[in-house]
């Protein structure tokens, strides 16, 4: 039974990419190849791939949900969107992380981005639901800030609004990217097309608490974060017809993978929607992915739990000294790994919530 400690290890700062290379196929590809570590770079990921398998990703669109503000009472308030809960005529709702010098109570009005005006409602947990006057996209869309993730120290610019963006994204949503989904353009999309790859979607809107750590050295007492999923019946009969080929299921990044495990939890892959806390570590067996295409992640993160679990802890220990010794660029606008399904060579026990 691993605990937190287990998944913690050291990593040089100059090591943390900071801003994207200047094309998103220019980053190296680590292919972890049974005990082999194979340096290559991203774009050869399609020599490494064959007609009738099938790359799933996630098409959320990051949303541009940060937002400082003024309460009523003139104290600063910095807000960060985490989910719209409901944008209709009768109810524009978001869930959102506020922070302020004092807790505001209900009620309590905030004006956003120096425009326009929301109100407190009720405390959910560590997030609070803001009232928006309007078509909440809208107002992100117009007034708000991309949020880039925590170890990242630069505000967006207009290149990190272009580049913190995958080139399928069309569902906005999301407060963070699905960044394993950063190192294809169009021109390798189109090529892994055209060599009879095909390629499906799921959406999961990621949100803020992909960052949170994991704060109990028993992961058995780990919350997991929740997010938001949906799966169409095409991408579930685009993976029913690559595993009857005999052919690999891809998943390109660890939302993919949450969403299309979160939707077999039943013994197959069903379509449909739902909210997830899945929280998969060493000893979960891994029901419809075959692969994944991932980045590299922070230490003592749910995420390093779920890549350990799908490609073996050791195997991935040594994938991460590797890495590092070579400077490997990490996180969000780093490089990228590209691992296969062990876990059904190995007789742990599962562990999930």
């Amino acid at each position: 039974m691993y605990s937190l400690s287990d998944f913690d290890f050291d990593l040089p700062e100059e090591l943390i990419a900071q801003i994207p290379l200047p094309h998103r196929t220019a980053s190296r590809l680590l292919h972890v190849d049974g005990e082999q570590l194979v340096d290559r770079h991203f774009a050869d990921v399609l020599e490494q791939l064959s007609p009738g398998d099938l790359l799933v990703f996630n098409d959320t669109r990051v949303l541009k949900a940060r937002f400082f503000g003024v309460k009523e009472t003139g104290g600063k308030v910095e807000v960060l969107v985490e989910r719209v809960l409901s944008n209709t005529d009768e109810q524009r709702t978001v869930l959102a992380q506020v922070r302020a010098s004092k807790s505001p109570p209900a009620g309590t009005g905030i004006r956003l981005a120096e425009s326009f005006d929301v109100t407190v409602g009720e405390r959910v947990g560590e997030f609070y639901t803001l009232h928006f006057p309007g078509d909440v996209f809208e107002l992100i869309e117009t007034y708000g800030r991309l949020p880039l993730p925590p170890y990242i120290t630069h505000d967006a610019d207009d290149f990190d609004e272009q580049r913190y963006q995958t080139v399928y994204s069309r569902v906005p949503g999301a407060v963070a990217a699905p960044t394993a989904g950063l190192h294809f353009d169009q021109d390798l999309l189109d090529r892994c097309q055209a060599k009879g790859i095909g390629l499906a979607y799921v959406t999961l809107h990621v949100g803020a608490g992909t960052f949170q750590p994991v704060r109990t050295e028993d992961l058995a007492q780990h919350a997991m974060h929740s997010e938001w999923y949906t799966i169409s019946q095409q991408t579930v009969d685009a993976v029913r017809t690559a595993k009857a080929a005999g052919k690999s299921v891809i998943a390109v990044g660890t939302t993919s993978m949450r969403a299309l495990e979160s939707a077999s939890q039943g013994g197959s892959l069903q379509a449909g929607s739902a909210d997830t806390r899945l929280f998969i570590t060493p000893g979960y067996v891994f029901k419809t992915v075959d692969r994944l295409i991932t980045n590299f992640h922070l230490p003592k993160s749910t995420l390093l739990m779920l890549v350990s679990a799908f490609a073996g802890y050791d195997r991935i220990r040594s994938a991460y000294a590797h890495a590092i010794a070579q400077h490997y660029r990490f996180f969000s606008y780093g490089d990228a790994m590209l691992l296969t399904n062990t876990s059904h060579l190995l007789n742990t026990n599962t562990s999930t919530d």
